[in-house]
This record gives C-alpha cells, structure tokens and sequence, in this order.
C-alpha cells in the first residue's frame, strides 16, 4: 500500500486528545502496524481507502465469508493475502491489529477470536450487544495485553476535539442540555461527551420503534437533560448536536456524528436575545475539512474521517497504550449501558435489520 509522507494536517488550535494530555507524540502516526481487515463489506472497504491516510498502516490481510470475496476485496485494494476463514488470518504472524468490520451480531466472537490470539482490535460500533458482553471482551484484552478499542469514530474528529476541549475548559458553563437527532448510539454518545464520566444518570424516558422513529429523554443529576430524536430512513432529518451551557453553546453542525464544523456561541449573558433587547449571539465558526488526499468513492458522509481514529490507535500503540483517551473503555462501557437501556424500552420492528442502520 502507498504511504504518505509527513504529519496530516490537522484544522486550527486542535490538538489530539492523547496528544493533548501528553501520552502520545504526534509524530507516531508513523508507527508501524500491520493492518487484517475482518469483513469484505462497504464498510470494510471504507474503512481500507481511508486508513491510506496513515502513514504508518499497511493493510496486510483480509478475511471474508468466503474465499472469492476475500480475494476479489483483496484485489480491489492491493492487499496481499486473502482468507476465507477468520482463524487462518488470525494466525498470521503478519497482521499485529484486526479491524472488525463484520455485522454487529458477530463482533463479541470476533473480537474474543482476534484476542486470544494476541491481536489488537478496532472493532466497528456497536462494540457488543450488552454491557456483560462488553465487560468479557474488555477482560480477555488485558488478560492478553493487547487492545480493544470501540470503534466510536465520532470522537477522533478534530471538530469534536475542539468542542471537547472547549466543553473542559468551562467556555460555554455548565452544560444544562443536549440536543441531537440521528441513532440511539450517536446521540447517546453525544450526551456522555457533554457531561463526562462524574455526572451519573438518573433516568431514561423512551419512545418509538427499534431501527425506527422515536426518541428518549435522558435525565443526568442536578437537573440536567439530554433530549434525543431517532430518525427514520429514509427522511430529510437535520442531524446536528446543540450543546447547551449556562454560558454559551456549542453546535456540531451536520451531520453531527462525523462533523466538519462547529459554531460557538458565547454572548455577554444568558439568554442573549432576552438580555440583550433581541440581539443574537455573536458566534464564531471553526472548520475542519477532510483530508483531500483521501480518494473514497461513494463514501457515506465524511467516512475519511476514519483516519482521524486510525492515527491515534497507531499513536497509543506506540505509547504502550491499550485505549485512546477519546473513547476509553470507562466511557464505552456507559455508552453501551446507556444504548442498551434505550434499545430494552423500545418496541420491536420486524422490518428493520440494525446492521444497516447508521454508518
């Protein structure tokens, strides 16, 4: 696979999480892994394109239901070993981290197989079906001493980043609310990066269809709320996240679960129009674009974005680290348990298949 040369660029004044908190060096997105890619689908494929961007990743594998679709998904991509079974891959004294990018269903045993045989895994969202699961899978990992990493991408983009460190920093106050529109997954994750791991959650209300139209209301201790609106495909839904605090607001402008943009509005007081005769925020917009070195025909909205993830496994990696600070396995597990509570109080629809909900 052809590398790049040099640091990818970054948007302004965004400095990694790990980078940030001085457990990585930005300079070892050059650290090399040897990529086996699980799965022969688009989002494998995606996936693949977008990992070019990494100067350290080769892909060195692929492993598919079957052997023409692993060699013709090897073919595709110039990849240079092609298997149509997991354990022979797996086996591989060539491949040092696993992409699982099989249906959501099979990623508990994928994941355990890719493990016990001493690989690190990046596993595709949903990590697991349960917290129970999640916990096993969590627990083989440090008992092997490799790692597990939930493969929540929304979290490595620079647009999040900033929005993280501006919701640290105190710039927009206490956050009060969340309100985000998309899948149960993204816009519960959009509550826990608001509110942090120390606020605890109080109570779920839900309603709607699973893989259908619906929403939940999320209250956290001391009175603050999450509002979150599931949407049906297909319909033109807005998808953007508001973070609202005593002082400001942040916006993820869409779609909000791999965004470009963010807008900050931060006015003399609160509310502005009210204490300010009418008058709007003043407001500040920070772009972020995507790398444009990255050819992805077809892509899903943004799906380049995935090198933002696949940079920092290699900076960990290099590091000794077994998480990346922007979605660790603390937060995964409360992701899930927050998802999972959200899933168990909504209806069932026979007519949806979860694995081809949101990318």
């Amino acid at each position: 696979m052809m590398k790049k040369e040099g640091l990818p660029s970054r948007g302004p004044n965004v400095t990694p999480r790990d980078v940030l908190l001085g457990l990585t060096m930005a300079e070892d997105v050059a650290h090399p892994l040897r990529w086996g890619i699980l799965g022969a689908g688009e989002v494998s494929r995606q996936f693949v394109l977008s990992a070019r961007e990494c100067t350290g990743a080769t892909i060195a594998a692929v492993a598919a239901r079957s052997r023409d679709s692993a060699e013709a998904f090897a073919n595709a991509h110039g990849i240079e070993q092609a298997y149509s079974d997991i354990e022979s891959m797996l086996a591989s004294k060539s491949v040092d981290i696993v992409y699982v990018g099989t249906p959501d269903k099979l990623h508990k045993q994928h994941c355990l197989l890719a493990i016990e045989a001493g690989k690190h895994v990046l596993c595709e969202k949903i990590l697991a079906s349960s917290v129970a699961d999640a916990e096993e899978m969590y627990a083989a990992a440090q008992r092997h001493g490799v790692m597990l990493q939930d493969g929540v991408w929304t979290r490595f983009f620079p647009a999040v980043e900033q929005a993280r460190q501006l919701i640290e920093s105190g710039a927009i106050g206490d956050v009060v609310m969340v309100q985000a529109d998309f899948d149960p997954l993204y816009t519960a994750q959009a509550a826990t990066l608001a509110y942090g791991q120390e606020v605890k959650l109080s109570s779920i209300q839900v309603s709607g269809v699973r893989g259908g139209p619906g929403g939940a209301i999320l209250e956290f201790e001391d009175a603050r709320y999450a509002n979150l609106t599931f949407i049906a495909f297909p319909s033109e839904f807005p998808e953007v996240t508001e973070i609202i605090g005593t002082k400001g607001r942040i916006t993820l402008e869409q779609p909000a679960h791999c965004p470009t943009a963010i807008t900050v509005r931060i006015p003399p007081a609160t509310p502005s129009r009210y204490m300010g005769g009418n008058t709007p925020s003043p407001m500040q917009r920070f772009e972020y674009p995507i790398p444009a070195s990255i050819g992805l025909p077809n892509a899903w909205p943004n799906q380049q974005g995935f090198c933002y993830m696949i940079e920092a496994v290699h900076r960990c990696l290099a590091a000794g680290l077994h998480e990346c600070p922007q979605f660790d396995r603390a937060e995964s597990l409360r992701l899930l348990e927050v998802v999972c509570a959200i899933h168990d109080k909504r209806k069932d629809n026979p007519g949806i298949d979860d694995d081809k909900q949101a990318p």
